[in-house]
């Protein structure tokens, strides 16, 4: 079973960053496939970072693109949101997600988040206004 905590959410003005962290816990292997996802208020969650460490592979929903980074301390068991030129269109409830059963890139870029294999944070709330 695997545990996940976000945290390093909060408010923020237009323009400004914030790091998120998600700590993994209570397993016995290595997830390859892991990523954020966010969901507004009345809308559905979506992705918006993959990371396959599997072969470092990485990608980012358009409109986050140039904006935020996906990243992964191992010796940490920690993954990492670095979230710049924050826009209120960012406000969420962010989620750190895992899936061990997804074992190739393709997969995992595919079909993160929306298998019953699929790990789930609590979320962190991100707020942007002024």
């Amino acid at each position: 079973q695997v545990q996940l905590a976000e945290s390093g959410g909060g408010p923020v003005q237009p323009g400004g960053s914030l790091r998120l962290s998600c700590v993994a816990s209570g397993y016995t292997y290595t997830s390859n496939c892991m990523g954020w996802f966010r969901q507004a208020p009345g809308k559905k969650r979506e992705a918006v970072a993959f990371l396959y460490t599997g072969s470092g592979a990485i990608d980012y929903a358009d409109p986050v693109k140039g904006r935020f980074t996906i990243s992964r301390d191992n010796a940490k068991n920690t993954m990492y949101l670095e979230m710049n030129s924050l826009q209120p269109e960012d406000t969420g409830m962010y989620y750190c997600a895992q899936d061990p059963k997804l074992g190739t890139r393709r997969l995992c870029f595919e079909a993160l988040g929306s298998r019953q294999s699929t790990y789930w944070g609590q979320g962190t709330q991100v707020t942007v206004s002024s």
